[in-house]
C-alpha cells in the first residue's frame, strides 16, 4: 500500500523523476537550437541553487545538477542571469566571441531558440501518446445511449435511448469513453453534439451539470454529468489497435483536446468560474505523481506526457521570465525593427518575476490547505 511507504518514496521520487524528464527535454530544445544557430552557451542546469554534480564539455559548457530540482535553465554567454536577461554591454566581450552571443543573433534566430523549449515538450507528449497508442491500443465501447435519466441535461436536450454519438463539442467520437471524457471536462458549458437517430443525423446541445466526485485517491473533483447511462455486457468493450497513420491523427486529436481543456480552465480562473482547489503546485504535483505511480509505470509515463504538454503551454504565456515573455519582446523587435529599451525590459522582468513568485506562493498554500 502506498500509505505504508515513507513519504519520500511515495511522492518525492516519482515527482522528481517526472519533473527531471520534462525539464531536461525542455531545456534540451533550447540548447540544441541555440547550438545549431552558433550561440555560445555557458551552462546547462537541471535545478537551481548550489551545484551537486557538474562537468565541462569540450565547448566550455558547464553541465550541472543543482540542489533544488524544481526547474532548470540554459545560460547563454552574455546573459546576466538564468532568466536570460541580456547584458546591455556586449562590447566588453572578446571580439572573437561577440558574434556568438545570443543577444547578437538575428531576432528570428532568437525567436527559434525561445520557441524550441515548449516545442520540445509538445514533441515529447506526441511521442509518448503515439507510442502508447501503437503499442497498447485503446479500450473502446460502442458510443450508443443506453438510458436517459429523467430531468437530466440529456433529457432536456432531447437525447433518446439508442442514439449514436457522432461528434461532441466538435470532436469525432470513436467510443463511449470519448463522450464521457469530453462531457466530464465541460461542467456548466454548452456542449454541441451530433447524433445518429434512425439513420439520420440530428444536432443537439446541452449543458452538463457540475457534480463533485471523489477519486480513488480521495481527491474531490468537479466534473460534468449529462445523465446518460450505458449498459456494458460481456464482449462490449473491445481493444482497438489503430494503424500507424491513423494513430498520428488520433494523437493530434488527443493533444488538441488537452490544449483546449487546459486553456478553457485557465480562462475560467480569470472569470472566477474555475475550481481553484484543482490548481496544484509542487506539493500537489508530488502527491499526484506518487498516486499515479501506484497504478504502474505506464500511468506515470502518461502523466509525464500530460504535464509536459501543460508546461509547454504555460511557458508560451506572454509573461516576462517565461519563454512567451521573451517571444513577446522579440516579436516587438521584429515588427518595429528595434528592441524594447533596456529599461522597459527590466521592468517587464521584475513584473514577470513577481507574477511567477505570486503564483508559486498561491499554489503552495493551495496544496497545503
Amino acid at each position: 500500500m502506498i500509505s505504508e511507504l515513507p513519504f519520500f518514496l511515495n511522492y518525492i521520487i516519482p515527482f522528481l523523476a517526472v519533473l527531471t524528464v520534462i525539464v531536461f527535454v525542455h531545456e534540451m530544445g533550447h540548447y540544441l537550437v541555440a547550438r545549431w544557430n552558433g550561440v555560445a552557451i555557458d551552462a546547462f542546469s537541471i535545478g537551481f541553487g548550489p551545484e551537486l554534480i557538474g562537468w565541462n564539455d569540450k565547448r566550455g559548457t558547464r553541465w550541472r545538477i543543482a540542489a533544488f530540482p524544481l526547474g532548470g535553465y540554459v545560460k547563454f554567454t552574455g546573459d546576466m542571469n538564468a532568466a536570460s536577461m541580456p547584458d546591455p554591454d556586449t562590447d566588453r566581450y572578446d571580439p572573437a566571441i561577440r558574434a556568438n552571443l545570443f543577444a547578437n543573433k538575428s531576432v528570428f534566430q532568437r525567436m527559434a531558440v525561445v520557441v524550441a523549449g515548449p516545442a520540445a515538450n509538445f514533441i515529447l507528449t506526441f511521442l509518448i501518446l503515439y507510442a502508447m497508442l501503437l503499442g497498447y491500443g485503446r479500450l473502446t465501447l460502442d458510443p450508443v445511449v443506453g438510458d436517459v435519466l429523467a430531468d437530466s441535461p440529456a433529457a432536456m436536450a432531447g437525447l433518446e435511448s439508442g442514439d449514436r454519438f457522432l461528434s461532441v463539442d466538435g470532436y469525432a467520437i470513436r467510443g463511449f469513453e470519448d463522450v464521457q471524457r469530453i462531457v466530464s471536462t465541460a461542467p456548466e458549458r454548452t456542449v454541441p453534439m451530433v447524433i445518429e437517430r434512425d439513420g439520420e443525423q440530428v444536432s443537439l446541445s446541452l449543458v452538463p451539470r457540475s457534480e463533485t466526485i471523489t477519486t480513488r485517491f480521495g481527491r474531490d473533483l468537479k466534473v460534468g454529468r449529462m445523465g446518460v447511462t450505458r449498459d456494458v455486457g460481456e464482449g462490449d468493450i473491445v481493444l482497438y489497435h489503430p494503424g500507424p497513420l491513423e494513430a498520428v491523427g488520433m494523437t493530434f486529436e488527443e493533444i488538441s483536446f488537452i490544449i483546449d481543456r487546459t486553456l478553457n480552465f485557465l480562462g475560467d480562473i480569470f472569470i472566477g468560474r474555475a475550481d481553484l482547489d484543482q490548481v496544484a503546485g509542487p506539493v500537489g504535483m508530488a502527491q499526484v505523481s506518487g498516486e499515479v505511480a501506484t497504478l504502474g509505470l505506464l500511468a506515470l509515463v502518461n502523466l509525464t506526457a500530460l504535464l509536459s504538454l501543460n508546461i509547454g503551454i504555460i511557458n508560451l504565456f506572454p509573461v516576462p521570465m517565461l519563454d512567451g515573455g521573451h517571444l513577446m519582446y522579440y516579436l516587438y523587435e521584429a515588427v518595429r525593427g528595434r528592441p524594447l529599451s533596456q529599461r522597459v525590459q527590466e521592468i517587464g522582468y521584475r513584473i514577470g518575476f513577481a507574477l511567477v513568485c505570486t503564483l508559486m506562493v498561491f499554489t503552495l498554500i493551495n496544496d497545503l490547505v
